[in-house]
């Protein structure tokens, strides 16, 4: 026969172990949220815009503190302030998540090349800052996927700023938009930026102007700079899909610093 006792006394302790459960399940959750408003946030490729440096299914990490914080850092960009704290201008060079200036809400990944007061010109695929074409050498050619089973043929180049960042971009043999290879001058207006994807004649970027492009990108959409990946998966892949990782999980990129 059970004591009533001990009876009272289990019922107090499994009471206790559902609260103490509970405080650290809040406080979990208080920690993410701490870290990805102030310090890191997890985002994914979902296009090719930044081919070869960014894949479609990579998975990095954006360091939140690197540009200061705006009313964007946090959750649904509540309007609680304007402007940055702390601020921080991007590095021409820099691979920048921002929200979308039409829309101040969707997120878009793209490369910093002009910034506040520079004039930016594209002249036969050679991109020129402030009236001086940037160093673009030439690396090798390769078939790449163009997406619905076609197939297509990149060419890739070296691009060097200014300020001696270097990187890899792309250009398609056939079925690349080349309107961005030629295009006017861009002044860019004090307090902007302006984006480009490496993936010259794929990318949706501040070479649009249009009401349904990128255009200038203010600085208070900034959210932060992408550092590392963490994670990446073929695009015939899935996350979710773990049996299937040991050939569809790209090893060599985890890890990967982002430049």
């Amino acid at each position: 026969m059970t004591e009533p006792g001990r009876v009272a006394n289990q019922k107090q302790a499994d009471e206790g172990g559902i609260l103490e459960t509970i405080k650290v399940i809040i406080q979990a959750l208080l920690i993410a949220l701490v870290v990805r408003t102030f310090l890191f946030q997890p985002f994914n490729i979902p296009s090719g815009s930044l081919i070869p440096t960014l894949l479609i299914g990579d998975y990095l990490f954006v360091s939140k503190y690197s540009y200061g914080y705006s009313r964007y850092s946090f959750p649904y960009g509540p309007a609680i302030f304007s402007g940055r704290i702390w601020a921080a201008e991007p590095k021409r060079g820099d691979i920048v998540v921002f929200k979308l200036p039409r829309d101040n809400a969707t997120d878009y990944i793209k490369r910093v090349i002009g910034l506040p007061n520079d004039r930016i010109q594209m002249i036969d695929g050679i991109l020129h800052i402030n009236g001086e074409p940037v160093k673009k050498e030439r690396l090798g050619q390769q078939e790449v996927p163009a997406g619905a089973g076609y197939r297509d043929r990149a060419t890739f180049y070296r691009e060097t700023l200014p300020n001696g960042v270097s990187y890899t971009i792309q250009e398609l043999d056939m079925f690349g938009n080349r309107l961005g290879r030629n295009t006017a001058v861009y002044a860019v207006p004090a307090g902007h930026f302006f984006m480009m994807g490496d993936n010259r004649d794929n990318s949706l970027d501040s070479r649009d102007m249009s009401s349904q492009g990128v255009g200038y990108v203010p600085f208070e959409n900034l959210i932060g700079r992408a550092e590392i990946i963490f994670f990446s998966i073929r695009e015939d892949g899935a996350a979710w899909r773990i049996w299937e990782w040991p050939w569809t999980v790209r090893w060599n990129r985890l890890l990967k610093p982002v430049g």
